[in-house]
């Protein structure tokens, strides 16, 4: 039996680049083309009637900025994105805020010097399909950006944290980081980016963060007041039974992904007896849960955001439905509880 074809909608004022983004997509692997819109309010009007599995959106457009459309998407009817934009190029700021609003990922629009390169975009868009039906709406509201807590080193503080999630996450780190302490135990994250985007990420978290944060170096020493976050296209692990240290790695994808959460939080459950704390934040799928739950077989402490903070209510669902997420937070709690 054929399967039913990914049925895409392309939002973009220019006529040239729609006719492009068609050629490149319709009939590839799967993808149908069931629509294109040239502003926003023609898009709105035509979700409603095709509900697309996919969409394509352009960010400079007349009547309504892209980037506040995706914003109203993610909100009253979340559906996979990927932004197609002269804006979006790898590490640019519009690139980091599509991502923080739920983008599942950005792509450039050809320069005119290399020409028409959309190679990319046809497997970009059959794996966000796939995760459409794990997307949940999330509230008209978002949380309020918590305030950092006035939190003093204590023995209840674990003595490693490990932090995973994907499409929201990079708004959610923000969040959480804020309420982490500069001398906070050593912390290690994976969020799913791609490469061009990690050292740009960790810049911004840097400036908000009290403690420093930095894409992590293979072998550097894994010590307290430091985040380390996973460079895009590259496993973390830590590695070591006494001091720790970073590990990268290319090796396989696990549950599709590069770096995994999975991969990282099984390093840090057979690091050696310690404190450990998991968390599982906003994502697709299920990265992080059987990593989460050999870390709580552990002895180790697993949060897991709750439905109505998540942008995405997928890796957290499932850490929670097998037990792996001994608690279900709200985002602006996690760092309270972390460090109560």
């Amino acid at each position: 039996m054929t399967p039913n074809p990914v049925r895409v909608l392309i939002v973009d004022d220019s006529a040239t680049m729609r006719a492009l983004l068609r050629r490149a997509i319709d009939g590839n692997g799967g993808i149908e083309v069931v629509g294109e819109a040239s502003n926003p309010l023609d898009a709105r009007e035509k979700i409603k009637a095709l509900d697309p599995d996919v969409i394509t959106l352009d960010i400079e457009m007349p009547n309504m900025n892209g980037l506040e459309f995706l914003s109203k998407i993610m909100r009253l009817r979340p559906t996979p994105v990927i932004m197609v934009s002269n804006l979006t190029q790898p590490g640019a700021a519009p690139t980091l805020t599509a991502l923080e609003i739920g983008a599942f990922d950005c792509i450039a629009k050809p320069n005119g010097i290399q020409g028409n390169t959309f190679e990319t975009l046809p497997p970009m868009i059959r794996e966000a399909a796939k995760s459409r039906r794990q997307i949940s709406a999330r509230p008209a509201q978002a949380a309020p950006r918590p305030a950092a807590p006035a939190l003093q080193r204590h023995a209840g503080w674990p003595d490693i944290i490990g932090v995973g999630s994907s499409t929201g996450g990079v708004e959610a780190l923000m969040n959480l980081l804020a309420g982490f302490p500069a001398d906070c135990p050593p912390t290690l994250i994976v969020q799913h980016l791609p490469a061009a985007f990690t050292g740009s990420f960790a810049a911004r978290l840097n400036r908000v963060c009290k403690a420093e944060v930095a894409e992590a170096q293979d072998g550097e020493p894994v010590v307290g007041g430091r985040i380390y976050l996973a460079p895009g296209g590259k496993h973390l692990t830590v590695r070591g039974k006494g001091s720790l240290r970073c590990a990268l790695s290319e090796e396989d994808t696990v549950q599709g992904h590069r770096p995994s959460v999975d991969v990282l939080f099984h390093s840090i459950s057979g690091a050696g007896p310690r404190k450990m704390t998991g968390v599982i934040l906003t994502g697709m799928g299920r990265d992080g849960a059987d990593g989460l739950l050999a870390m709580r077989k552990g002895g180790g402490r697993t949060l897991a955001q709750d439905e109505a903070t998540s942008l995405v209510y997928g890796m957290p669902r499932v850490a929670y439905e097998i037990g792996a997420a001994e608690r279900r937070l709200p985002l602006g709690r996690i760092a309270e509880e972390i460090f109560a």
